[in-house]
């Protein structure tokens, strides 16, 4: 199997090579550095030196005490799943990181989409055999992993630090946080660990992760809490801790703990240019975990509410093109046919500000905001129309599996090429259309070139990008758009919101043109 060793990936275990593996056995338990002392110096004031509080000579006691509910998962995988030429888990192929795997690969000028390669033996019976970490939350036998480690596996089987196995039967997935629990049966209690406040954890706090990278076994590291809130744009509910506590593949499922052994995050992908960890591991936080593992364990699944709106984040250029004061809230870009957002009055270019009570400041505020109430829930929003705030109010459905945006507009007409601040403008034909592959509700005109060094060359406007709109006016030949541009230049903002199909996507750009002549 073929494995590229780019991107940010599930961390998972490639298959077996002839070549030796370094074996770096055990716990990395180093001393740590002395903790230090936190202070917030006055304004202009120059910052004081930090003063040291205690020295942590090990970690030893905390592992002792965590390590025997952190588990090894084995998953066998279906024989259909091996077959398959991408080489992935079915419940893998169809996550959110997969699709990241995939984008990332196409931005970055990769080759095919990222192969997992999960750890496998050799098969007897053409199934493979996976390995990936979990870790135990109950002791009647219920275990935390990921989804993308277990799929839709033919068999799992959970193993213990002292050997034993356990039969495990998979009691619910969720592919969009990439969570799933299992429940193994048992006659007398077992180790656990309990969820810690991930919103405690602070940058540079210390952190230990627990898993079976590489198939080896019970493995320690440590590390630091890099980052929080991280968006690697896997889906919409994006929000890792970055930690620099080496991560590999196998740890997938494997949980992060905090130095009062609370699991503060569940380790789920990362980011590598050579196959190994470089520092740079992302963990789903518990508070984001802990609402959806009780929804799986009582149900099976997760239900949340769902809108029925796709957004994007609003940037400077989009909010001076409204008059926005400023770049908060999530701008629509597409509306649902007949959803609940549809219902409630929302419209393509509405920005949403305020979802039940809340502020929507950054783009994936408005997802979890929304995922965070029951279907068939009431809530009012709050969204920016026509240089205004409008209340609507909405009674949200089922967040279906695979929800389908859907828009309308009219038809274009034909039109000759036309051409305003370097972007050239030409019909939509059947022809183009045809070769962009584009729905038939794509409606608008294609730029045809761009000029070097104008502003639409300067935003990453594009040969092929199809301009449906601007300023929320729909476009239907290429001189109407060239009007409508030369039109905005003039206006006070000097800028334009352009609505753009790109490669199937529906988005939202904002456009400078106080440089230039139309």
């Amino acid at each position: 199997m073929t494995e590229h060793s780019t991107g940010v990936r599930p961390a998972r275990f490639a298959k077996a090579r002839g070549a030796a593996v370094g074996l770096g056995l055990g716990a990395t338990l180093a001393l740590s550095p002395l903790a230090w002392a936190q202070t917030t110096p006055a304004a202009g004031a120059a910052i004081p030196p930090a003063a040291p509080l205690a020295t942590q000579q090990s970690f030893a006691p905390l592992v002792k005490r965590v390590l025997p509910a952190v588990v090894n998962i084995s998953v066998t995988e279906k024989p259909e799943a091996n077959a398959m030429s991408d080489q992935l888990p079915e419940g893998f192929r169809n996550s959110p990181l997969n699709e990241f795997m995939r984008r990332f690969f196409e931005q970055h000028g990769g080759g095919d989409p990222f192969t997992p390669g999960p750890f496998s033996q050799e098969p007897e019976d053409g199934r493979r055999i996976a390995l990936g970490s979990g870790f135990i939350i109950d002791p009647s036998g219920y275990v935390v992993t990921n989804n993308h480690v277990v799929g839709e596996a033919a068999k799992v089987t959970v193993i213990l630090q002292d050997g034993t196995k356990y039969p495990a039967h998979i009691v619910g997935r969720d592919p969009r946080t990439d969570l799933a629990v299992l429940k193994i049966k048992t006659d007398k209690p077992l180790p656990y660990v309990t969820f810690g406040d991930s919103g405690a954890a602070q940058v540079g706090d210390w952190v230990v992760a627990v898993g079976n990278p590489f198939g080896l076994g019970g493995t320690v590291t440590t590390g630091i809490i890099s980052a929080r809130g991280r968006d690697i744009h896997s889906g919409q509910f994006d929000d890792f801790l970055q930690i620099d506590a080496p991560i590999n593949r196998g740890n997938s499922g494997g949980p992060t703990f905090n130095l009062d052994g609370q699991v503060i995050g569940i380790n789920t992908a990362i980011y590598s240019p050579n196959g190994g960890s470089v520092g740079i591991g992302f963990a789903i936080p518990s508070s984001l975990a802990k609402p959806v593992i009780e929804q799986l364990r009582a149900h099976g699944k997760v239900e949340r509410g769902w809108l029925g709106v796709q957004i994007q984040q609003v940037t400077p250029a989009i909010a001076a093109s409204l008059g926005l004061p400023n770049d908060h809230g999530a701008i629509v870009a597409l509306v649902s046919h007949d959803g609940p957002g549809a219902r409630a009055g929302i419209e393509q270019g509405d920005v949403v500000l305020s979802f039940d009570g809340q502020p929507v400041k950054q783009l994936h505020d408005l997802p979890r905001l929304v995922a965070d109430q029951a279907p068939g829930s009431a809530a009012t929003m709050t969204v920016w129309r026509d240089g205004k705030s409008v209340e609507l109010h909405a009674t949200l459905g089922d967040a279906p599996e695979n929800p389908r945006i859907a828009s309308a507009s009219d038809g274009p007409a034909e039109a000759e090429p036309a051409d305003a601040f370097g972007v050239h403008f030409a019909p939509l034909t059947a022809d183009v259309r045809q070769e962009l592959n584009l729905s038939a509700d794509v409606h608008g005109v294609v730029i045809s070139s761009v000029d070097e060094g104008s502003p639409a060359d300067a935003l990453g406007l594009s040969r092929g990008d199809v301009v449906m709109s601007i300023d929320q006016h729909p476009v239907r030949n290429p001189d109407e758009a060239a009007q409508r541009l030369r039109e905005a230049a003039r206006s006070p903002q000097k800028s334009a919101l352009l609505l753009l199909n790109r490669h199937g996507i529906t988005q939202y750009v904002g456009i400078k043109l106080d440089k230039g002549e139309g």
